[in-house]
């Protein structure tokens, strides 16, 4: 493979100026014993590979999820309204821990448990186990829980396989290294999305952020970008800008939760507002709302947010990440001016960003 020349599997020889890698993440298989019997699944993002792990779920009856990142999460939700005995099994203290607090973390596993799902945290599996197929998983309590199948939504790894064959510099955890327009070691050569290195904005450390809102932010960067900078990045760093639905209920998060920013040495204080998504309550159609903004303890700048509520979390968790970006304060947030409407929006009296802003200017 030469500078400026690229060849396919199938042969086809393609002359390029600007290249850009979009390779993606692949899951990985963590060291379980049974981990390689007949009915263990990965989600992957091939196509045709779900399509067959969803053909050969069909018969199975009870199927344990090994994780419950957002991931995981989603996959026994849509499991069990296909009618399968789902069964969630985490290894940390609370569901999505990763973008959520255990007190969100609380919220999510009632609504997973009100569908009668089963739920184990705190707990890791050690054993995958079965004759010809699989027939259970033993947990590190010694405790079984019968299984016809399995599914690892575990972890994922960059694809760097064109990487290394392009001779690009590799950073952290195996993803390509790149600066902040996406272009990697080759002048030549960009690449966006899960396969890229990202830095946490306001840690500064290298994150493993693997998200389509992400790799489509990567991808207008570079693109913009191909032939001079023409778009000025002023956001340095990436956030972890999620949501998820979980039954009838969004979740969404953005920026750090309690447990990052105590392991990064961050000093925060916490506004937490409760309320409804509409006003009044007896319109139809609302939904309750929690909402729960992390602050630096001296400057009040916005350092992450988790919402509970109905589907206008999505559109809120949007904003505040805007707001995090630019450095936004809770004082800018208690006296941010707002539209409402009873049919769309919480009251302006009460609206929950308002009021958890101003708890912590008190």
């Amino acid at each position: 493979m030469d500078q400026k020349r690229i060849v396919t599997k199938t042969g086809k020889e393609i002359i390029y100026e600007k290249l850009i890698l979009a390779t993606g993440s692949i899951p990985t298989v963590p060291k379980i014993a049974g981990a390689d019997l007949p009915n263990v699944f990965t989600i992957s993002k091939d196509a045709k590979y779900l399509s067959s792990v969803l053909e050969k779920t069909r018969t199975c009856g009870n199927i344990v999820i090994i994780v419950g990142g957002f991931i995981g999460v989603e996959v026994a939700d849509e499991l069990k309204r296909a009618g399968k005995n789902v069964t969630i099994v985490e290894i940390m203290d609370s569901l999505l821990p990763i973008s959520f607090d255990p007190d969100f973390g609380e919220l999510a596993r009632k609504e997973i448990e009100a569908e009668n799902l089963k739920v184990y945290t705190s707990r890791k599996v050690v054993e995958i186990y079965g004759s010809k197929s699989v027939e259970g998983v033993k947990l590190d309590n010694g405790e079984n829980i019968p299984a016809d199948a399995v599914i690892l939504a575990t972890d994922y790894k960059p694809n760097r396989d064109l990487a290394q064959q392009l001779g690009l510099k590799i950073a952290e955890h195996d993803f390509m290294k790149t600066d902040e327009y996406m272009r990697t070691s080759r002048p030549d050569v960009f690449a966006a999305g899960d396969c890229v290195q990202h830095r946490d904005l306001l840690t500064g450390k290298p994150s493993r952020l693997m998200l389509a809102s992400a790799a489509v932010f990567d991808a207008r960067i570079a693109v913009s970008n191909l032939y001079g900078l023409k778009v000025i990045r002023t956001n340095k760093g990436s956030l972890n800008a999620y949501c998820t639905l979980i039954r009838h209920k969004a979740f969404g998060s953005v920026g750090i939760t309690e447990r990052t920013a105590k392991e990064a040495g961050f000093e925060i204080v916490v506004g937490r507002a409760e309320g409804i998504d509409r006003h009044p309550g007896k319109f139809g159609n609302t939904s309750k709302l929690i909402v729960k903004l992390l602050f630096s303890k001296d400057s009040r700048i916005l350092l992450g947010a988790q919402i509970y509520g109905g589907k206008s979390v999505g559109g809120i968790v949007n904003i505040v990440s805007l707001g995090i970006q630019k450095g936004i304060t809770a004082n800018d947030l208690f006296t941010m001016q707002i539209g409402t409407h009873p049919l769309l929006t919480s009251a302006p009296t009460s609206y929950p960003l308002t009021i958890a802003a101003e708890q912590v200017l008190c």
